[in-house]
């Protein structure tokens, strides 16, 4: 069985607009990338994320695979299944899975916003960090809708 998801939501702003709150690191800082985020979303280049409230804010790279304005942001990312390098047992390196984030007009002010994660191992660890993940997608989403339309950070103080 394929470990993958999808969540989506509908965001009453026009799609540029919508597609700019993800691309955009100076928008996305102000609902998800708690940390800050280093540059746009541009396809071809390497970002880096990180989260304040999360692994002491340690900076990771989001490889950013595909975008179509408007559309569709596509990257990669470290699953997060945890892997202990120091086990001398551990035969495999950490691997990453795929982020889509689809955006679809719904009208002059409205946008459907579908996030899709696949990638991960077919292991218990692949299915709880799947699992872990789905849940912040939902998170981030619930999080943009309250940004782009109330002007609200709802992951201040959240974790």
């Amino acid at each position: 069985m394929e470990l993958k998801f999808q969540v989506q939501t509908k965001i009453q702003k026009p799609v540029a607009e919508v597609f700019d709150a993800v691309y955009n690191p100076k928008k996305l800082s102000g609902y998800f990338t708690t940390g800050g985020a280093s540059a746009p979303l541009d396809e071809g280049t390497t970002v880096m994320w990180s989260f304040a409230d999360f692994d002491d804010g340690k900076p990771f790279p989001v490889f950013v695979k595909q975008v179509v304005p408007g559309k569709l942001i596509a990257f990669e990312w470290a699953a997060s299944e945890p892997v202990d390098l120091t086990d001398k047992t551990v035969k495999e390196l950490p691997y990453n899975t795929r982020v889509e984030v689809h955006f679809e007009a719904l009208g002059p002010s409205s946008t459907l916003v579908r996030i899709a994660e696949s990638g991960w191992k077919e292991t218990e660890q692949g299915l709880q960090a799947s699992y872990g993940n789905c849940g912040g997608w939902m998170h981030m989403a619930c999080c943009m809708k309250a940004y782009l339309e109330h002007g609200i950070n709802l992951r201040e103080g959240s974790f």
